[in-house]
């Protein structure tokens, strides 16, 4: 009997990850630019611009309302899916440690706005929704990265670039925030989860670092696509 304990607790840990797996990715997927686009100007966003699901793309369509509402519900849905994973964890899983159930919505959701099923696993770059996640489970760390994006865009008018250094910005500020005690101990998986990102995020920008490098990028405010 004692040795069917270990295993119950495994299954039900496993149980818990399946659960918040499926939340936070069907939290993650729902295609904001897309459905506000679709709702209030008759429009495939998919079809505008360089085709991107996200708030930049909304914006050069010319939608700055609906830019807005993109970035925040993107982001909204970031933060959902981490505090429903903590949530669904410590009730689900009391023995898990909280940060590494955060840390897999985090993920999840993240991955869900890049590859959503609804729309053909075709979604955005990630960067909203990264910085909802991070907003929930690391705040301060979320909060240094945005200002890099912010300082960056001011001075470059690259979005691109700025999402670029805001995300990989990410993970240094949180090491950095660690050592001086703003933030709690974080378990190894969850620093693996800000890297994982932060690297996933980048990567999406392949297409924009090529032309950064090229110098034919479109820089905010300009009518080329990006």
């Amino acid at each position: 009997m004692q040795g069917l304990i270990p295993a119950t607790l495994s299954l039900v840990m496993i149980l818990a990850c399946l659960l918040i797996v499926v939340a936070a990715y069907l939290l993650g997927s729902i295609p904001s630019g897309y459905v506000l686009v679709r709702l209030f100007r008759h429009q495939d966003i998919r079809q505008t611009g360089s085709g991107n699901i996200g708030a930049t793309n909304v914006l050069r369509s010319g939608g700055k309302g609906l830019a807005a509402a993109t970035f925040f519900m993107d982001m909204l849905k970031g933060c959902a899916a981490v505090w429903l994973g903590g949530a669904m964890g410590g009730l689900l899983a009391p023995g898990a440690a909280p940060d590494d159930m955060r840390a897999l919505a985090a993920l999840v959701a993240v991955l869900g706005h890049i590859f959503p099923v609804w729309l053909g696993f075709k979604g955005g770059k990630g960067v909203a929704t990264g910085f909802g996640v991070f907003l929930v489970a690391s705040p301060w760390a979320a909060l240094a990265a945005i200002s890099v994006f912010f300082i960056v865009l001011a001075l470059s008018r690259y979005v691109s670039l700025a999402s670029i250094l805001g995300a990989g910005s990410f993970p240094l500020f949180a090491w950095w925030l660690g050592r001086i005690h703003l933030c709690a101990d974080r378990t190894p998986f969850f620093v693996a989860v800000e890297i994982a990102v932060a690297l996933l995020l980048i990567a999406k920008h392949h297409q924009n670092i090529r032309r950064l490098l090229k110098g034919t990028e479109s820089k905010l405010g300009a009518k080329k696509t990006a």
